[in-house]
């Protein structure tokens, strides 16, 4: 049994609302997006435009988006989940779709965000500090079913959302 602080904490997985807004933005507040460069997986969100949808959020698989343009693009417009697949990794390195949760902690990527028909998050963040504020942040948003992600409770091998 480990002791209060000693079991691993790989990230957070919560519910959002399956609603139009501006979740990534929300979500992602305390994670400093414009430090990063990010992967974009070519999933299903939309732009919505006069309350209904409008062009895909990520047409094309991104490698590489700059951070200050992904903040901009997802706290200046609404826009519906359905699946999305955001991948951070330092400015600079190389950027590629790490598949599994071992390529992902042998990587260069700092943290992975998987949005899962419209509702459910799950966040995998290699800064533990972050984790924390990430679950404080979540948690003060009101949002469903927030728990921490442990090696205990976590069985996802694959990261992505299909």
């Amino acid at each position: 049994m480990h002791k209060k602080g000693e079991q691993m904490n790989r990230g957070i997985r919560f519910e959002i609302p399956n609603a139009y807004g501006r979740f990534l933005g929300e979500i992602l507040k305390p994670m400093e997006v414009s430090n990063f460069d990010w992967f974009i997986g070519e999933e299903e969100s939309y732009f919505v435009v006069d309350d209904t949808l409008g062009d895909d959020l990520f047409p094309d698989m991104i490698m590489g988006m700059n951070g200050e343009e992904l903040q901009k693009l997802i706290d200046n417009n609404e826009y519906y989940l359905i699946f999305a697949n955001l991948k951070a990794f330092p400015k600079g390195t190389q950027i590629t779709d790490v598949i599994t949760y071992e390529d992902y902690m042998l990587s260069d990527c700092q943290m992975v965000l998987l949005v899962i028909d419209s509702t459910y998050v799950t966040v995998y963040c290699k800064d533990l500090e972050k984790v924390e504020e990430l679950y404080n942040h979540i948690n003060r948003q009101g949002f469903e079913s927030l728990e921490y992600l442990t090696d205990e409770n976590d069985a996802r091998i694959k990261l992505s959302v299909w």
